[in-house]
């Protein structure tokens, strides 16, 4: 059973919320990057998003562009990201997925991609910017592997259009919480709970909820209206915002256990 899968069902047994946490490869170099993913994988993430560093990245805010600008600069690579991802698999048994575009991939060679992906350990594929619709490539490339392809529901999303996405996504189901682009703060909670609401009456998969999430507090609040949270930004700036330090990854460590606490509060 694919690993993503396997979670979330052990979770629903245990009553117990994702934290899926979003990292970008190679961040801030790619000889720093690894042990701030090591830590964060041993802290309380259930999925690691790894991001694949990318020069013109349209759904993430300032803080995650910078963050690719790092890592490309330091000369991270889809390849490398891929060997990062291998090295973690040799630590852990935690889904890891490639969050990125579709420029990177389609360059790469999708048939080339799902074989190395495979052998990486990968276990899904969430391309921002390649609808259903566009798909299809991408889908045949992967048949044989056992890596899956989640799909983004956006808020302005039309309830036919949620229900097609909704039936063409596996593992979960990324329900964007705002408008725009990623960054911290600017949630209507009243908003996402009537959303996530509607689109657990559509989907049978679990829901994800990600985009402006900063802390356990935002996490504790949005636990009851989701099987889980999707964190990016937040954990991406422990990174930006200490550059120079060199505990980077017992940062890490600690703000993904404040997450953690406010997902496991009663």
């Amino acid at each position: 059973m694919n690993r993503i899968t396997a979670t979330f069902q052990k979770n629903a047994a245990a009553n117990r919320k994702a934290l899926v946490g979003y990292l970008t490869a190679g961040d801030p170099n790619p000889e720093t990057s690894f042990p701030i993913l090591r830590a964060a994988v041993a802290s309380g993430l259930d999925i690691l998003e790894l991001g694949v560093p990318f020069s013109d990245p349209t759904a993430d805010g300032p803080v995650i562009q910078e963050a690719s600008q790092r890592a490309l600069q330091a000369g991270m690579t889809l390849t490398k990201t891929l060997e990062i991802a291998a090295r973690l698999r040799a630590e852990s048994e935690i889904p890891i997925m490639l969050f990125g575009y579709y420029n990177p991939l389609f360059k790469y060679g999708l048939d080339r991609l799902a074989q190395a992906a495979a052998k990486a350990g990968i276990d899904g594929l969430l391309v921002v910017d390649l609808p259903p619709e566009e798909a299809g490539p991408l889908k045949a490339a992967l048949q044989g592997t056992d890596i899956q392809i989640v799909f983004l529901v956006a808020p302005t999303t039309r309830p036919d259009r949620l229900q097609k996405i909704a039936a063409e996504t596996d593992g979960f189901l990324y329900l964007v919480t705002k408008a725009g682009t990623t960054g911290e703060g600017g949630l209507d909670y009243e908003a996402i709970r009537r959303h996530a609401a509607e689109v657990k009456k559509i989907s049978p998969l679990p829901v994800c909820l990600g985009f402006g999430i900063r802390n356990g507090d935002d996490a504790a609040r949005l636990a009851p209206m989701a099987d889980g949270v999707i964190v990016g930004s937040t954990l991406v700036n422990v990174i930006g915002s200490n550059l120079s330090a060199p505990d980077l990854p017992e940062r890490m460590a600690e703000k993904i256990r404040d997450l953690r606490a406010g997902l496991d509060r009663d």
